[in-house]
């Protein structure tokens, strides 16, 4: 029992930091009618899902970005695709790292650093992928498709 709330309260603060790095520390840039921004919400992500696997990392940095985008009134209709796209993230740096490299289980360094460094990659450029793919599906729905077109040429840049 100890260790579930061990790592509960992990994911807590995982969730509680991507927030404040998203919302605090971010360089905002519009694009046409949308908004995206430069910050290292995506790298708290990363860490969490290294720390705590990718399930329950990725959903906590998820939660953390997606409760910025909420009380941001430029990103409010992103949170979804946030959380979709955030979590996608932590699962694949989760699989990388523990299923295929098996970091928890390895004392060589070296192999350690490799397994994370290609983890953190293959989930950041996950990412680079399905921000814009998700992003068209959800404008689709919300918007229509003459929007979702026009707003997908722009993501295409912005990610």
């Amino acid at each position: 029992m100890k260790q579930k709330t061990q790592k509960l309260a992990l994911a807590a603060l995982f969730a509680a930091l991507s927030y404040a790095i998203f919302t605090f520390l971010q360089i905002k840039i519009p694009i046409g009618t949308d908004a995206t921004s430069i910050h290292l919400g995506n790298a708290v992500v990363v860490v969490a899902a290294l720390v705590l696997g990718g399930p329950l990392g990725g959903i906590a940095g998820a939660i953390g970005m997606a409760i910025g985008d909420v009380l941001d009134p430029v990103y409010l209709i992103y949170a979804p695709e946030t959380l979709v796209c955030k979590t996608i993230i932590g699962l694949v740096v989760g699989f990388v790292a523990h299923k295929l490299g098996k970091i928890q289980e390895s004392h060589d360094r070296k192999k350690i650093f490799k397994w994370v460094l290609l983890a953190a990659a293959s989930g950041l450029f996950a990412n680079v992928i399905m921000d814009p793919t998700i992003g068209y599906a959800y404008k689709l729905l919300i918007l229509g498709k003459p929007a979702a077109e026009l707003s997908f040429k722009f993501s295409l840049f912005a990610t």
